[in-house]
């Protein structure tokens, strides 16, 4: 039988209960959340011990992918004025041709492998429509198609050996007269009579690390550049490491440069800001050229070392200033009569 006083005292009692719980409601809350937080669900995987058991045919599709970088339906455009396919087998005969023309789409519709064939083992079975399909040796066609890729076309064009020596000896040509103009009407050029900003000559430094990073990747990592000219992308953080950086290099390029043209136009009168920034562009595009080149024989890394001292260099001498006149309010390098205006300066 319940006493009465324990009877009274309980609704006091479940109060005080309450009334604790209430005051500790805050560190109950963080404790679920805790709980919850550290809580995870466990997805148990299916098993398929069977997984790797692939046949023949899909292991050699995956051996040629690794080692050629594409494989069946990969599409190409063709870039030569036109090219040519056997319409049969290359082992059967008659040979029917078919003529597919620049500008084309086509798409890898089977490979095949002849260890006959002493000119190319590889034949590929390329395919414009359901009608115009047929057989090509790879070492015919790879010259004559590029990627049906925006940026692997782009990479083929700035790539291309041809066109790179014709551009190389017009830049330099046109660089050098170009500075040699501009140092005549005594106008500013980055590196010799610079504006008090370190965007152009930074811009200047990663167009020549660009330019080593890119002849580097040639040197010690062509098969992976390959990759990806097949597989391009235009995040850093999903290629390797030497492509990441090259491509971080890219991107910082793009932001550098519109910081440098807004930064020279807010410093320099329009003619003088267009032509700083002419000779700008020369100065990187020698640089690129120079560095691309002299890299290829481990001549670029000194250089470039040099290079980054001189650039560091110049800036101090031409572009540190330390004063404001008090007067017009442009900017000096030390104390004393201001080139601008004349007015002295304590």
């Amino acid at each position: 039988m319940m006493n009465n006083n324990n009877v009274k005292n309980t609704p006091g009692k479940l109060l005080q209960y309450l009334n604790c719980f209430h005051q500790h409601n805050v560190f109950n809350k963080l404790y679920i959340f805790l709980v919850v937080f550290l809580s995870s669900c466990y997805n148990a995987a299916e098993h398929t011990p069977d997984a790797w058991n692939l046949t023949d045919e899909e292991l050699d599709s995956i051996s040629f992918f690794t080692t050629h970088h594409y494989s069946q339906n990969y599409n190409f455009v063709v870039k030569a004025d036109s090219i040519r396919i056997v319409c049969q087998a290359p082992d059967e005969l008659p040979f029917d041709s078919v003529t597919i023309f620049k500008g084309e789409h086509i798409v890898v519709a089977d490979i095949m492998s002849m260890p006959a064939d002493t000119i190319d083992s590889v034949w590929v079975k390329i395919a414009r429509d359901q009608v115009s399909q047929g057989w090509i040796r790879e070492v015919t066609m790879l010259p004559s198609v590029q990627p049906d890729d925006p940026i692997s076309q782009f990479i083929d064009t700035f790539s291309d050996v041809h066109l790179l020596i014709f551009l190389s000896f017009v830049i330099v040509v046109l660089s050098v007269y170009g500075l040699r103009f501009l140092s005549k009407r005594k106008a500013r050029i980055v590196h010799f009579r610079d504006i008090p900003s370190f965007y152009p000559a930074l811009l200047a430094l990663l167009v020549s690390l660009a330019a080593v990073t890119y002849a580097s990747i040639q040197l010690f990592g062509a098969e992976t550049w390959r990759h990806f000219y097949y597989h391009p992308s235009l995040n850093p953080f999903t290629l390797p490491v030497h492509l990441g950086f090259f491509l971080c290099l890219v991107w910082s390029i793009i932001i550098v440069t519109i910081a440098t043209i807004d930064d020279v136009v807010r410093r320099l009168p329009f003619i003088e800001a267009a032509l700083y920034l002419c000779g700008l562009a020369a100065v990187c595009a020698v640089d690129y050229i120079l560095f691309s080149i002299f890299t290829l024989y481990y001549v670029g890394y000194p250089m470039f070392v040099g290079y980054v001292y001189y650039a560091i260099t110049q800036y101090k001498r031409y572009s540190c200033f330390q004063y404001i006149c008090g007067h017009c309010g442009e900017e000096i390098k030390e104390r004393g009569f201001c080139p601008h205006c004349g007015k002295y300066n304590d």
